[in-house]
């Protein structure tokens, strides 16, 4: 997964609900950092994708646990000076990622993958990760950021 040189390779994933499958962990080694975009599931999830790379994780809708609490509903990370606005549900992003800095976003809660253009801003959503629900695929995302841009892919899983 690895880009080259002037290239790092951000793992997106969402919606995993306690479930970190091996083709997961397998679609993200070598990612320079991941995401989260919430239903984690449980905090052993983190600390497995913590093995790997820096994480940064945002709460969704079902992490109510008291564990995560301390989980941001929304946040932002820089890798490499691009800017990465995080949520779980889209329609409850208070910041305004133009205004943030932001060149991109992650997001989950749908399950639907989705890598889109809107207006200059990345809009990615990995889909799920976790138990196949919806009809939708298991899926995790990547975004690969060189010359200050990010391009976003979905990388779904075969299991």
């Amino acid at each position: 997964m690895s880009g080259g040189d002037d290239e790092a390779i951000v793992g997106l994933l969402s919606d995993t609900h306690g479930l970190l499958r091996p083709e997961a962990l397998a679609a993200l080694k070598g990612a320079a950092h991941l995401v989260h975009a919430g239903d984690v599931g449980t905090p052993e999830l983190l600390a497995a994708l913590r093995a790997l790379a820096p994480v940064t994780a945002v709460r969704g809708n079902t992490d109510a646990a008291p564990w995560a609490r301390d989980l941001p509903t929304e946040t932002l990370v820089e890798v490499r000076g691009v800017w990465i606005a995080v949520v779980h549900d889209l329609s409850t992003l208070r910041l305004d990622p133009r205004a943030a800095g932001a060149s991109a976003v992650v997001f989950g809660h749908s399950h639907r993958p989705l890598v889109e253009d809107r207006g200059g801003i990345l809009y990615v959503n990995p889909g799920a990760a976790g138990p196949r629900r919806f009809g939708f695929p298991v899926s995790v995302g990547r975004l690969r950021i060189a010359g200050g841009r990010a391009v976003g892919e979905i990388a779904p899983l075969a299991v």
